[in-house]
């Protein structure tokens, strides 16, 4: 079901519809909690808070709102904001993240038949770039994390973080030229560095 079906669907019946919206949309909001925190206990509870506040949210709209809804953007601002709210006062403790149920969206695709030795290599080299994901700054790796993970257009992105276009694009290319620095010096992860075969690019 599409998010367009989705809407229509929340807007006619939200109690019969709210659960297999859940399901649908409950592994990205966790990779983004993930993205945004680094930490698997924060992630999961980034991502129940969201859809409780999504839920009392559908409640008050009426159906033609809940109708034009762009599903996948406006969960995902819900989610930002939890997160900023969560962090607010506090440091965020950085840490390699843990694999998510959704991790299709940031690594390459094993190839068939690829030894067991070089998918761990693969696997300790793409925990490094996430690593030094969770290090950029705040506004820097949520336009990445938007952009590059969950594959929102730069207009979708400036409407959610309440930024110009342009603002939203410069975020995306210091993120990833930092990244890519960042790779670069180190040889061991130079297959995964931003420009050199993986999803991470300027584009």
């Amino acid at each position: 079901m599409d998010s367009e079906d989705f809407a229509e669907y929340l807007a006619t019946d939200l109690t019969g519809a709210f659960e297999r919206f859940v399901q649908a949309y409950q592994d990205r909001l966790y990779s983004f909690g993930l993205h945004l925190s680094g930490q698997p206990l924060d992630a999961e509870e980034i991502a129940q808070d969201t859809f409780v506040r999504a839920y009392r949210a559908l409640e008050r709209y009426p159906a033609e709102r809940v109708r034009t809804l762009r599903l996948k953007p406006w969960l995902l601002q819900i989610a930002l904001n939890v997160f900023r709210n969560r962090v607010r006062g506090k440091a965020v403790d950085l840490v390699p993240l843990e694999p998510s149920p959704d991790r299709s969206a940031i690594e390459p695709a094993a190839a068939e038949g690829e030894r067991p030795d070089r998918l761990a290599e693969r696997a300790e080299e793409r925990t490094l770039l996430e690593g030094m994901l969770l290090e950029l700054p705040e506004r820097q790796r949520v336009a990445v994390v938007l952009r590059h993970v969950h594959r929102l257009t730069y207009d979708e992105i400036a409407v959610l973080l309440g930024q110009p276009v342009g603002t939203v694009k410069a975020n995306v290319h210091r993120g990833i030229r930092i990244l890519r620095e960042s790779m670069e010096s180190l040889p061991e992860a130079a297959e995964l560095a931003p420009g050199s075969g993986t999803r991470w690019s300027d584009g």
